[in-house]
């Protein structure tokens, strides 16, 4: 129990002494700055914000796990040590994707790759096997798209990763309590950089390790017990994250959309255009996250029964219908339209119907029965463009003076020529 304060509080500084670091060399060094988020876009963030937070994350959960391994205090245990070397894998293809993107499917490759390893260690056969391989990928692949406002994957992460570790340790597994403890201490370091107005954001390479871990093991923490207990324990732990991946599927879907194609779709989006602050925003998530561990930590133990999940799936379908309604692209659409509609760009100040020509007006009306916008009147351009043969600029009509000259007679038609 003291050691496992100790690390947790040693994880906890390391990876906040970590996060500012990385972020003060970002933002200082020529080759990290293909990691560093720059204001505008899609971006929501006011000043240059960099993607190295999961960079401390990593390292400090890393670090702290392998020093207690290799001084006898925690040993890690096959399945354990599996869980979190392929963990370290994943991390670093994500910071790879920080500084280059990688093809999806490149990305699933080595995913399952290293979900296949976890597997492994959890004995699972062949058909189970497979199905959990899937299942591993898509949570890792889902925090990664829930970190998209400032704290709301960290307080996710910090608050599934403590529920797991209690599990772990009502399972026996010392080791995978302590990694999933040191998880939660250096996501709350990182937080202290992330939450509003966020100065580093975790990146590809801290959401996939995050939710590999996580996903990784609630697999091994509930690999004895039945098939549909566990199969629902699964669901509640990882309801935050299901919810907003199947939310942002059915929503690009509907509009349309490609589902790789980024967007402000998320439930963190559509909660900010409800009103919430960021900070709100995170609050809610983890909220909703802490129900879901709860049950899954009350079905882990016996102490409800698989139906309990089922309120919570309705509760989350409920959800996610409710913010299907939320409009996140309209605005968007509408812009484009106008955009199509607009007139051609006025030149030279002409403008039409009792707007200026070339600073002259011309009688109040259209000429020759049309606007003037950058449009041919009668064949003929306006202002500095050749009328009947003259040119037009500087110059007014119609009994007024002409080039300095005075003009005897009736006006000058410009509808004719």
């Amino acid at each position: 129990m003291l050691y496992g304060t100790a690390a947790a509080a040693t994880a906890l500084l390391l990876a906040a002494a970590l996060t500012a670091a990385l972020r003060a060399l970002a933002l200082r060094t020529v080759f990290l700055r293909a990691l560093v988020d720059r204001p505008g876009g899609r971006r929501a963030h006011a000043r240059p914000t960099p993607r190295l937070g999961g960079v401390g994350v990593v390292t400090a959960t890393g670090t702290v796990s392998a020093v207690g391994a290799a001084t006898g205090l925690v040993p890690l245990g096959s399945a354990t040590g599996a869980l979190l070397l392929a963990g370290v894998v994943v991390a670093g293809l994500g910071l790879l994707d920080d500084l280059r993107p990688i093809g999806a499917r490149a990305r699933v490759i080595v995913e399952a790759g290293a979900a296949t390893v976890v597997v492994h260690g959890a004995g699972l056969g062949l058909i189970a096997g497979a199905f959990a391989v899937l299942w591993i990928v898509f949570v890792a692949n889902a925090f990664t798209l829930l970190d998209n406002s400032d704290g709301a994957m960290g307080t996710v992460g910090v608050v599934t990763a403590l529920g797991l570790c209690l599990c772990a340790g009502a399972e026996g597994l010392g080791s995978l309590a302590v990694v999933l403890g040191l998880l939660a201490a250096s996501l709350t370091g990182f937080l202290m950089h992330n939450w509003h107005p966020a100065r580093m954001l975790l990146g590809h390479c801290g959401s996939l390790f995050t939710g590999f871990l996580v996903a990784g093991a609630a697999l091994l923490v509930n690999a004895e017990h039945e098939a549909s207990a566990s199969a629902a324990a699964l669901f509640a732990v990882t309801v935050v994250a299901t919810a907003d991946a199947v939310l942002v599927m059915v929503s690009r879907r509907r509009a349309g959309r490609g589902l790789l194609r980024g967007g402000p779709d998320h439930i963190a989006h559509r909660l900010r255009r409800l009103g919430l602050t960021a900070p709100g925003v995170a609050v809610v998530l983890g909220a909703a996250a802490a129900l879901g561990t709860a049950t899954g930590v009350l079905l882990h133990r016996g102490l409800v029964g698989v139906s309990a999940v089922w309120w919570l799936a309705g509760a989350a379908a409920v959800a996610v219908v409710l913010l299907l309604r939320v409009p996140v692209y309209t605005a968007r659409r509408a812009r484009g339209r106008a955009r199509e509609r607009l007139p051609a760009p006025t030149r030279a100040g002409q403008t039409a119907a009792g707007r200026a020509i070339t600073g002259q007006a011309v009688a109040g009306q259209g000429v020759g029965g049309q606007g003037v916008g950058g449009q041919v009147v009668g064949g003929q351009g306006v202002a500095g463009q050749t009328v009947a043969g003259q040119q037009i600029a500087g110059q007014q009509i119609a009994g007024q003076q002409i080039a300095g000259q005075p003009v005897a007679g009736p006006s000058v038609d410009l509808a004719r020529g």
